[in-house]
Parts: C-alpha cells; sequence; structure tokens
C-alpha cells in the first residue's frame, strides 16, 4: 500500500469483485471506508474483497456496500474515482429503489458530513490547543495571535453550511456551486446579524416570520442541496439552449434561498435545535445511566456504520448548547477500544497481531475506532466486549459527574476538547475526561488482558453480512 501502483490495482480489484464498473451507481469514502451504491448487491463477492491485501472488511449497511480500508481509504478512493471517472463516482443514487427512506436518509448525511469531518475535527483541535495557551498564560484571548488563529479555526463552523452544501450537492448529484453559494448567502454578515438578533422578514396573517443564525447548521443545507438539484435540473429541461447558463443559475439560487429563507431553514433549524437541547437534557438527567448505556453501547453503531446520524446531532449540540454531554460519552468508547486492541498487541506473540495492534490502538486513540474493531477486535470478540465493558465503565463516570466536552474531537487526542474558554477557571470537564479515560482504558486493558485474548485463541473470520437498517 505504500506505492501508488498498489492503490490502483487495490481500486481495480475492488471494481472488478463488486460487480464492475456497470454495477456502481455512485462511490464516496467516509473517514475509513469506501461506500459504494451498487445496482444489485448480489454481483459482489464480498469473500473475495474481504481477502484482498489493503481491505480490513466489507459492511453491508444503509443501503450502502461499504469496504473498510482504514487510514489509507483517501488514496484507494483516488485510485477507484481514477477508474471509474468523475461523474460515476459521484454521481447520485437516484432510481429509489434501493433501500428505505431511513437507508436513503443515512446516506445523505453520510456523504454529506464524511468529506468535511477532519476539517471541522482539525478545527476543534486548534481551538483547544488555544484555550491550553490561554489557561498557561502564555497568550491572552485578546491578542491579535489568538484572534487570528481562532479565526481559522471558528471558519469551518461558522461557514459549515457552505462546506456542507457544497458536499451534500456532490451526493445527491446536484449542482455544488450554486448550493454553495446558497449556503454562503445564510452565513452573509447581514444575515448572521438578523439571526442572532432574531429580526422579524415580516408578518402575513398575525404570523412573524424571523430571520434565524444558520451558522453550524447542518440540515437545512442538505434539503437546500435537494432543492438545487430539484429545481435546477428542471430549468436546464425546459429553458432555451441561448439563456440556460445563466438564468439557471439565477433562478436556482432565488427560489431556493427564498424557500430555504422563510420555510424550510426556521423548520428544520428550529427541529435540530430542539432536539439538542432534548438530548442534551436527557443525557445529563438520565446522569449514570445514560452514561453508562451509552458507553456500552455506541461501538455497536460503528459496526453497521450508523454513527454517522450522531455526528449532526453532536455537531447541533455544540451549536445550540455550546458543549455535548453526548460527545463527552462518545469520546471514551474509542478510548477503551483502543486499550483492549493495545492489551491484544502487547500480549500476543504473533508479529502480524502485533503491528495490527499498535496501528489501530494509535488510531483509536487518535479517534477512528475502524481499524481497531475490524483489525482485531470483533475477530476476537471477547476483545470487542472487554472494550465494551470498558466504555460503560467509562461512560458511568462521564455521566455520573455530568462531564461535557467544547469540541468535537474526542478520544486521547481531543483532550483539548475538554476546556472550557468561556469559563477559564473551572476544569472540571477535563478532570472528568481524565478520571473516565484513565478508569476505561484500566478495565477495558485488563479485562482484555485477564479473559478477552491469549494466543491460543484462534481468530474468527472476518464479520459477516448484516442486514440493511430497516429491513426485515
Amino acid at each position: 500500500m505504500a506505492k501508488k501502483k498498489d492503490y490502483n490495482k487495490l481500486a481495480a480489484q475492488i471494481i472488478e469483485n463488486v460487480g464492475g464498473k456497470e454495477n456502481i451507481e455512485s462511490v464516496i469514502h467516509c473517514i475509513t471506508r469506501l461506500r459504494f451504491y451498487l445496482k444489485d448487491e448480489n454481483l459482489a463477492k464480498t469473500d473475495v474483497i474481504k481477502n484482498l491485501d489493503g481491505v480490513i472488511d466489507v459492511k453491508i449497511s444503509g443501503g450502502q456496500y461499504q469496504v473498510v480500508i482504514g487510514q489509507e481509504v483517501e488514496s484507494v478512493f483516488k485510485a477507484v474515482q481514477a477508474n471509474l471517472g468523475e461523474s460515476t463516482s459521484s454521481a447520485s443514487n437516484n432510481n429509489g429503489e434501493k433501500g428505505n427512506w431511513f437507508s436513503e436518509l443515512l446516506g445523505v448525511i453520510t456523504g454529506s458530513m464524511s468529506p468535511i469531518i477532519h476539517i471541522i475535527a482539525a478545527a476543534g483541535i486548534i481551538k483547544g490547543v488555544l484555550a491550553i495557551l490561554v489557561l498557561a498564560n502564555l497568550i491572552t484571548d485578546k491578542s491579535m495571535m489568538y484572534t487570528t488563529i481562532s479565526a481559522m479555526a471558528d471558519a469551518a463552523f461558522f461557514f459549515l453550511p457552505v462546506l456542507v452544501g457544497f458536499s451534500a450537492a456532490k451526493r445527491l448529484g446536484g449542482d455544488p456551486m450554486i448550493t454553495a453559494t446558497i449556503g454562503a448567502f445564510l452565513t452573509y454578515p447581514s444575515m448572521i446579524a438578523y439571526g442572532e438578533k432574531g429580526a422579524t422578514m415580516f408578518s402575513l396573517f398575525g404570523l412573524h416570520f424571523d430571520f434565524v443564525k444558520y451558522t453550524y447548521s447542518i440540515f437545512p443545507m442538505i434539503v437546500a442541496a435537494w432543492l438545487v438539484k430539484v429545481i435546477a435540473n428542471f430549468l436546464r429541461e425546459k429553458l432555451p439552449t441561448a439563456i440556460r447558463s445563466i438564468f439557471t443559475p439565477m433562478i436556482t439560487i432565488f427560489v431556493v434561498a427564498t424557500i430555504t429563507l422563510i420555510v424550510t431553514g426556521p423548520i428544520i433549524q428550529g427541529i435540530a435545535t430542539g432536539l439538542a437541547v432534548v438530548i442534551t437534557k436527557i443525557v445529563s438527567m438520565s446522569g449514570w445511566l445514560g452514561g453508562l448505556l451509552i458507553g456500552g453501547f455506541y461501538q455497536l453503531l460503528v459496526i453497521f456504520g450508523l454513527h454517522w446520524g450522531v455526528v449532526p446531532l453532536i455537531v447541533q449540540q455544540l451549536s445550540s448548547e455550546g458543549q455535548s454531554p453526548l460527545n463527552a460519552i462518545v469520546s471514551v468508547t474509542m478510548v477503551s477500544q483502543g486499550a483492549a486492541v493495545l492489551a491484544v498487541a502487547m500480549k500476543s506473540k504473533k508479529t502480524e497481531l502485533r503491528e495490527m495492534g499498535y496501528a489501530g490502538a494509535i488510531s483509536a486513540f487518535c479517534g477512528v475506532t475502524e481499524p481497531a474493531i475490524y483489525g482485531v477486535n470483533l475477530r476476537y470478540k471477547k476483545v470487542f466486549i472487554s472494550g465494551l465493558v470498558g466504555s460503560a465503565v467509562g461512560g458511568f463516570i462521564t455521566g455520573l459527574f455530568s462531564g461535557s466536552m467544547y469540541g468535537l474531537t474526542g478520544s486521547l487526542i481531543g483532550f483539548p476538547s475538554f476546556f472550557n474558554l468561556n469559563n477559564k477557571g473551572d476544569l472540571s470537564d477535563f478532570y472528568i475526561f481524565l478520571a473516565s479515560s484513565i478508569v476505561a482504558i484500566i478495565v477495558a486493558f485488563v479485562v482484555t488482558w485477564v479473559w478477552g485474548y491469549n494466543d491460543d485463541m484462534v481468530m474468527g473470520a472476518k464479520v459477516e453480512k448484516k442486514a440493511k437498517p430497516g429491513s426485515k
């Protein structure tokens, strides 16, 4: 996998064994997986793909045929794109026959968020590092350096509608530039100012239509991307060729921006904000029980790729509440799976398994658990269960003491996200993070070492295909 030609070879093998180019409707990628939309999943040779050098596992979930690659997924994706051509690799799944509404929705959310998750995660780390520098009195939050660097990080969240719109349009097969322009309109300074004040646009039959603030927003732009696709495609079919190139974007921008501003935006943003507030209260009120349950079962969502449905909720929590108790619990689940696979690496005398274990542990401690889960933990199921035990205990501690975090990036690398810039003297959330992470590491490591793994165990086959969500 070190050379580009290796990626090209692997890409060609994957394409051939998913049924060839003609069986591929579209393909996207997230942090560790190639996510194919296939015309006929029965044509894919899953057992062959699982055993390809460079493939960790194959999952079929959410209407997607997911090939788990690991950290090199972007390089493999580019090689797949080169083999398929840009039009195929970015096209959407529009036949309306694959999966159900839940599968389709999850696929759209995944395709919209996965290309930008690295960016907002990196932005969160920058903000956390700034918090540490301020706490250490190395800089002040009034300095020009702080303001400049903070703006670098804030830009990703402030203009999130632009990024989400562009990404969602590519996933849906719409026009990314028109959609991004609508996102830019929603984050235009005067629109943000009106939204912060809750200014009224107009009143009709006693109803007041107010401006809404759209920074950090996700779902309104996903709907806007769909509207752009529908309206722009209609106009391209109906308008004369001579005026199509100018009037299609002009009319589409005006119509979709207006609909988003007056109708869909306020409704969707209101629902999303309300849902985020409710989740925050439930997690806070449930305390140790919520932490125990979420900590114990969250990584099961990762197995099926369903965790992408949680990411927008966490982002919405950060937007509306400024913090996310849910993400604090999710963070400890990554740490625990990393500790479990680290125990395997340190206990085993098998060279290949040790290498996979250490690599998986590093990845998990950096916030990506798939290499650990698919490479080792699930193939020795007791190891995965040991990780769940550790994260349940860690989640219990986080929930018991009402831990929260102020950024998106979790696991050990995300420790700066537990510093609250709005209350620099309060380090309680950071101490809760330390306590829950240390306990989760110890519990997961010890349970794995004593019960979960020994070299006499036989590595199981890669996890078999599971039914799609919502299928019978």
